[in-house]
């Protein structure tokens, strides 16, 4: 499923050798472990199986 995220902390510079994860909140509260280059108000998706990051999705034009 896809969802907003509507909290992220900036990326911290450091030991990003192995990508380098932060924690997100989406919409619905949940807090997600995600790349670095997710930013407040991108669309990812989300594996509801396993309930990790699966993908940022591409932002529609509006």
């Amino acid at each position: 499923m896809d969802f907003k995220v509507v909290e992220a902390p900036p990326a911290v510079r450091g030991n990003t050798a192995q990508g380098g994860n932060k924690t997100v909140k989406i919409e619905t509260g949940a807090e997600i472990l995600v790349p670095l280059f997710i930013n407040e108000g991108d669309i990812i998706r989300i594996n509801t199986q396993t309930g990790e990051y699966a993908e940022r999705v591409e932002k529609s034009r509006e």
